[in-house]
């Protein structure tokens, strides 16, 4: 994954520049008869032999002295693609490469991040090592830090939700914002068992209780930066491990859920970009980290749960207890008026039925902050879809016996009432975004391997970096 070096990781395969490299031609289709005639009658004659074209993603290996290969010509889209370097150090032999001409800045960041990213393997329970892949000089025009930063983040979510439940529980959950928190000088408070209901968070208590004894329900709460500074909460989705609950899943449906704490691992993520960056803020994080277990003492369908805003929510189905979880924690993070507040959680499935595996689900009631997430994920190539925070299902959760349920009977709209219900314990005078998210690349492609993955982080940290840097 790269070697930890100061406050980041190193990205594997970024290396200084030396002259013992290999050159990388980059190439657009309309750029290649023009580049073509500058070249030797015997190197055109080899490129077109091998019916070399530039098509996006195609490598041409090019001869040289000594019985080695000289360059490399490489296809690139006529528009932007930031994952185009990423699929690059498979087709490679061993060596190592520099990029020619020198990229913009722009293109400098997405070769450098998308080849880094390529390298990107989770293999903490494997005895043999991935194999390893060709080395690319840092292009000079590439933002180091800000590779570096993004790299880093986004292998500690894929890290933490890859991770097996068996070894990421509350407990260990805690422990990944504890160490994070020591490396940026950042505080971390956790709040452990019935220590919830002493300072009233009776619904995270209530999701958390039917764990064993070394799994206790938790909340994590990590603060950084100058007190007097513009407060930036986040809250991330901790449930690390879903069984349903008393309404159980069947086992199709839970086999991947060590992923449910994928919310969490992105809020972790996100603040190791912004304390990485400086930026001037007070950020804070809160955490609900619980397992959702089966056992006499799970909540049922039907208990009525208390809540820290005093709501009381009718349970209508145990498996909907990511909400139950963020109600708390949300807030709690109210109460601090935080100039932004978001909340990322693997929420709903019907979020993914929408939108499917790619597209995390956006939704605000504040049009600027929204518009400025959906042009900041154009922009980043990490894209999201906004989805209404449309009031009238809001009576989908109306209750009989209480003041709200955490979920409606009907087959329709679950994304929209998930989100709606968190709307409920938000301060409305606050802005506010909620991200529903997979938190999971469900086949491989290059720098994206199957498993964990960060979703809409690049987007956020570019949100926050423009409203507050």
């Amino acid at each position: 994954m790269g070697e930890r070096t100061g406050g980041f990781c190193v990205p594997d395969h970024l290396i200084e520049a030396e002259t013992d490299t290999v050159e990388i031609v980059t190439l657009r289709k309309s750029e290649l008869a023009d580049w073509l005639a500058g070249q030797a009658e015997s190197e055109r004659v080899w490129i077109r032999s091998l019916g070399f074209t530039a098509e996006p993603g195609a490598v041409c290996l090019c001869p040289g002295p000594e019985s080695r290969f000289g360059r490399v010509l490489f296809g690139l889209p006529e528009g932007d693609d930031f994952w185009a370097f990423a699929q690059l150090p498979a087709k490679l032999p061993p060596g190592r490469y520099r990029i020619n001409p020198e990229p913009s800045p722009d293109l400098a960041y997405r070769a450098a991040l998308g080849w880094a990213l390529a390298g990107y393997s989770f293999d903490r329970y494997k005895s043999r090592s991935p194999k390893p892949l060709p080395d690319l000089a840092w292009p000079q025009c590439a933002e180091r830090a800000k590779v570096k930063a993004a790299f880093d983040a986004i292998a500690l979510v894929r890290d933490l939700i890859n991770t097996p439940a068996s070894d990421m529980g509350p407990a260990e959950l805690a422990a990944a914002a504890e160490k994070l928190a020591a490396q940026f000088g950042a505080t971390c408070r956790v709040i452990v068992g019935d220590g919830l209901l002493a300072e009233n968070y009776p619904a995270i208590h209530a999701v958390g209780r039917a764990a064993a004894a070394h799994r206790r329900p938790r909340l994590i709460d990590l603060v950084w930066g100058p007190e007097q500074a513009p407060k930036v909460t986040l809250v991330g989705k901790g449930v690390c491990f879903d069984t349903g609950g008393l309404d159980l899943k069947p086992s199709s449906n839970m086999k991947l859920m060590k992923k449910d704490m994928g919310g969490a691992a992105h809020v972790l993520g996100l603040a190791s970009m912004i304390m990485e960056a400086r930026l001037p803020v007070r950020l804070r994080v809160l955490i609900p980290a619980v397992e959702n277990c089966v056992s006499g003492d799970a909540m049922r369908p039907l208990d009525v749960l208390a809540t820290r805003k005093g709501t009381s929510v009718e349970i209508g189905n145990t498996d909907a207890e990511g909400r139950l979880i963020l109600c708390d924690a949300l807030f709690e993070a109210c109460r601090d008026k935080p100039a932004l507040l978001i909340d990322i959680a693997t929420l709903t499935g019907a979020a993914r039925s929408a939108l499917g595996p790619d597209l995390p689900a956006l939704f605000s009631d504040d049009e600027v902050l929204a518009a400025d997430i959906l042009r900041a994920g154009e922009a980043e190539a990490d894209p999201l879809w906004r989805l209404p925070l449309y009031k009238p299902y809001r009576r989908m959760l109306d209750s009989k016996v209480a003041d709200i349920n955490n979920a409606n009977d009907s087959p329709h709209a679950g994304a929209i009432t998930a989100a709606l219900f968190l709307q409920d314990f938000v301060d409305p005078a606050l802005a506010w975004a909620h991200l529903d998210v997979l938190a999971w690349n469900p086949s491989g492609r290059p720098g994206r391997p199957e498993g964990g993955e960060a979703q809409g982080l690049r987007a956020l940290f570019a949100v926050i970096e423009e409203r507050f840097a």
